[in-house]
């Protein structure tokens, strides 16, 4: 595979200034690079505002209307003082905006830390403040946003790694079948359970959540879709079965305060972890031609990562087999 070409390859400093100046705004040339990979994230210097930060879009990953769709949903849950990292509207009142091959948005600066998820009342909070997120999700869904399913999720990533001779001959036969008994079990679950899909975050885990003394702001919609309200739970949850049983019990305590919680979903959350096992890697097979991403992720797609993952599907195995989690 070749590191030649990539979507970044226009996006030189010169190119993000010049599209922060083309929105309206003063750039200082104060550029610092923000920890993403799926888009290009930058804190930027701007003369009356302090810092912005630019967010560009990754060309084809998205189209116009499933972004604004993401802006919509923000906007949506701003108007309910829900405290989300919203995009800045332009002179048009524009949040998406266009520069060159380039759709990006800019959005304010705003601080804080990780949660501590081992505190019950962090925990408490962070499912209320989810619990308003669902509410506001399900009172309609997206037109154009995808849903997590079994089939895009895993079944498309695992024939995505197949197909493209990313597994090595040692381990290609062990990885391939392991995975396709667990999506055996992953499609008999969903097929288990019936919920209502709703609006979602979609990637609700502590990195994209900033706590503050007055509790948390929430950042990086770009993964929103359709699915079960549990896939935005689950990635609070660590542990041994008790410790992730008293996690749950704090969340789900708080969230319905302001959200009924379907219980049903319990059963999905080792099929959803499996989902997301699977995903991650072709996601980084994928993007592997992307320098950024072998400057980043230089143990993907080793001998040893692929022995790793092997062990990983195995361990999964064993969650999917035990009872799913229930409230205490």
């Amino acid at each position: 595979m070749s590191n030649t070409s990539h979507p970044y390859e226009a996006l030189t400093p010169d190119t993000v200034l010049d599209a922060v100046e083309s929105a309206g705004y003063l750039p200082t040339g104060s550029l610092l690079a923000l920890n993403s990979y799926e888009n290009r994230v930058y804190q930027i210097g701007e003369e009356n505002e302090g810092f912005l930060v630019g967010k560009f879009y990754r060309p084809g990953r998205w189209s116009e209307a499933q972004i604004r769709e993401e802006h919509a949903f923000a906007a949506e849950l701003i108007e309910l003082e829900i405290p989300v990292v919203a995009p800045l509207a332009n002179a048009a009142g524009e949040t998406l905006q266009h520069f060159g091959d380039f759709l990006f948005a800019l959005f304010p600066r705003r601080g804080g830390r990780s949660p501590e998820l081992d505190d019950p009342d962090t925990l408490y909070r962070l499912g209320q403040f989810l619990g308003r997120i669902h509410a506001v999700g399900a009172t309609h869904p997206f037109a154009h946003r995808p849903a997590i399913t079994p089939q895009n999720y895993g079944d498309e990533s695992l024939a995505y790694l197949l197909e493209n001779d990313f597994l090595p001959p040692d381990y290609r036969n062990q990885y391939e079948d392991l995975a396709r008994a667990l999506m055996e079990t992953v499609h008999r679950r969903f097929g288990e359970v019936d919920y209502t899909p709703i609006r979602l975050h979609g990637d609700f885990h502590p990195g994209n959540i900033l706590w503050t003394d007055y509790g948390a702001h929430l950042v990086d919609l770009d993964d929103c879709r359709m699915g079960p309200a549990v896939q935005d739970l689950w990635m609070m949850l660590s542990g041994e079965r008790a410790d992730m049983t008293r996690q749950l019990d704090e969340l789900i305590a708080g969230y319905e305060e302001f959200f009924e919680f379907d219980r049903g979903q319990l059963s999905l959350i080792e099929p959803l972890r499996t989902l997301r096992l699977i995903y991650y890697a072709a996601w980084l097979a994928r993007r592997w031609e992307d320098p950024a991403f072998p400057m980043a992720f230089p143990w993907f797609n080793t001998v040893k990562y692929w022995e790793e993952q092997v062990l990983t599907l195995r361990e999964q195995q064993l969650r999917l087999d035990a009872p799913p989690l229930r409230l205490g």
